[in-house]
């Protein structure tokens, strides 16, 4: 089957899954009680239910095991593939469960190192990088690419989890990210990988018009930590893509590292839940719900754009360090003000 075939499948499927399964998705988070309720951080209006994993998960897997037929030439593409399927089902499983049971933020966390440390005798693990100023590569030992992978693949996971706060947020972000791995995969003429980000892409697209405000579904851990997994393994298993997600991603993730240094400073538990989140905080100084999630998408797009665009690596790293600049700058100054702080392990 040419590749456009394919593409053109794998994106119908992984669409029509998401968009017919999501209904299914809100009837049985009602029925079981798997929802939210006003109250806290959230300021939705009656009671969503949180089962937004299940046509994410369910589109994407099935997108992608219609490539299995597809050429590969690299023999042990279709290991890595396994492994992100195997992960992707252990990550959404225990999201499941968190989404019934709301367990504690430790067991969360040990919950991920486990996802991620599962990835590894796949060959989805960071063992080389390029050197931004020399453009030469750098191998690491195991000892390095272990942590290294753990960090990413969980930093991954947090992140998404703790966008997650606005209706579509983390699905719209996702859905950039999955759209620039797809063309930076499709310029460096990586065929068969390409299809897991259109895949995922697919998933989101599906997904979202329940998703955004006002949402009639919310992702829940299923959903935000299926993403947040899936998104940082395609960008291991498609040749160490970390910078270009890393600039795609950077606005939330250094949201994420700023917020667990302000509660650090502010001697408060890094796991306590606040509204210090900069979506959060625009929210609070009365900006619109849609404007907010919307300007996420412009912002994201923008610099996922940079990414395609740029293709020195020390420009990159440059870009990435000047976003770090004005995000910290930004971050700085609306954590002024002290958030409203909330006991709630899942921030």
């Amino acid at each position: 089957m040419p590749f456009s075939t394919m593409a053109a499948v794998v994106f119908a499927v992984a669409v029509a899954v998401a968009a017919v399964l999501t209904p299914l998705a809100q009837r049985l988070g009602l029925r079981y009680g798997i929802s939210d309720v006003p109250g806290g951080r959230r300021k939705h209006s009656g009671v969503i239910p949180r089962l937004g994993g299940i046509p994410l998960y369910a589109a994407f897997c099935t997108a992608v095991l219609l490539t299995r037929t597809f050429p590969r030439s690299d023999p042990e593409e279709w290991l890595r593939v396994t492994g992100i399927l195997v992960g992707a089902t252990t990550v959404f499983l225990g999201g499941l469960l968190d989404d019934k049971k709301q367990m504690k933020a430790l067991t969360q966390v040990a919950g991920m190192a486990i996802v991620a440390l599962m990835a590894i005798p796949f060959k989805v693990f960071i063992e080389v990088i390029n050197n931004p100023v020399t453009d030469q590569q750098i191998w690491f030992p195991w000892y390095v690419m272990l942590p290294l992978t753990l960090l990413w693949l969980m930093g991954s996971m947090v992140t998404m989890n703790l966008l997650d706060g606005l209706d579509g947020l983390s699905t719209g972000v996702t859905t950039v990210a999955s759209l620039i791995l797809f063309v930076h995969m499709l310029r460096l003429e990586q065929y068969s990988t390409s299809l897991l980000p259109l895949a995922l892409l697919g998933a989101t697209l599906g997904f979202l018009p329940y998703n955004f405000h006002p949402a009639k579904i919310f992702l829940g851990s299923s959903g935000a930590y299926f993403l947040g997994y899936t998104v940082g393994a395609l960008s291991i298993v498609s040749g160490a893509k970390m910078a270009t997600l890393l600039l795609v991603m950077g606005i939330p993730i250094l949201d994420v590292a700023w917020q667990l240094f302000d509660r650090w400073r502010r001697e408060q538990p890094l796991g306590i839940g606040d509204r210090g989140h900069l979506h959060f905080r625009l929210y609070d100084l009365g900006l619109p719900h849609r404007s907010i999630v919307l300007l996420y998408y412009l912002l994201t797009t923008i610099l996922g754009g940079l990414a395609l665009m740029i293709s020195s690596r020390l420009l990159k790293l440059l870009a990435i360090l000047t976003l770090a600049a004005v995000m910290a700058l930004t971050l700085a100054t609306l954590s002024r003000k002290d958030p409203t702080t909330e006991k709630h392990p899942r921030s």
